[in-house]
């Protein structure tokens, strides 16, 4: 079967949510992307990182977290982008959608969250033990998850640029708190974004590498 390529609207938790899913032929795994601080399925740096995933057999879901209109009034407020809430429910939901799609039949299912969506999805992954197999955050603030990082018992790898101080040190006392196999990461040179040349790139594979060996599937 060729790479399966789609846009399409998921309709989860009450709202329709906009979404590109790729799945390559014998995917091994699957990986949600939850987007966060203003972010969405459009962003260069999620796509780079998904494009590298594809490469390496995993099948990738990009959804907007937010619909339209809430992306509009958050790009005014800047607010619903910390509502880990909200974000963490719809990326429950969009697991378990995951999970009934025949062309991903089978597959267990990665999170990769950034920034405010690194919370959502540690708070996915602690509220869907069965369903999530791994999680990276990239400059994330899995601090935003509270409590819920005691629940997480899933791989959890943390990738923080080295020179995204205040970061890193959430990130270090997030891993105190997360109880399953973790790893942070730090990247040398890399600010928050990880705007550098190779930065990204090392990103990619990181992820790659750990997503490749924390989910296991029939490809």
């Amino acid at each position: 079967m060729p790479t399966l390529q789609e846009s399409l609207e998921i309709p989860v938790a009450g709202v329709a949510l906009e979404a590109d899913v790729t799945v390559p032929e014998r995917a091994s795994g699957v990986v949600l992307f939850a987007h966060g601080s203003g972010s969405s399925r459009h962003s260069p740096r999620n796509r780079y990182v998904a494009a590298e995933l594809g490469r390496a057999g995993l099948a990738t879901v990009l959804a907007d977290l937010l619909t339209p209109d809430e992306e509009r009034l958050d790009a005014r407020t800047a607010k619903l982008r910390f509502d880990i809430d909200r974000l963490a429910v719809r990326t429950s939901a969009l697991t378990d959608w995951i999970s009934e799609q025949e062309s991903m039949a089978g597959l267990a299912t990665g999170l990769f969250g950034a920034s405010t969506g690194a919370a959502a999805a540690l708070v996915a992954a602690a509220a869907r033990p069965n369903t999530v197999g791994a999680v990276v955050s990239r400059g994330g603030r899995p601090d935003l998850a509270g409590e819920w990082l005691r629940l997480v018992r899933q791989p959890t790898l943390l990738i923080v640029g080295g020179l995204d101080i205040q970061v890193m040190q959430l990130n270090q006392h997030a891993l105190e708190m997360l109880r399953g196999t973790t790893r942070l990461v730090i990247v040398p040179g890399a600010s928050h974004l990880f705007e550098e040349p190779g930065t990204l790139g090392q990103v990619a594979g990181l992820a790659s590498t750990w997503f490749l060996e924390h989910l296991t599937g029939p490809g």
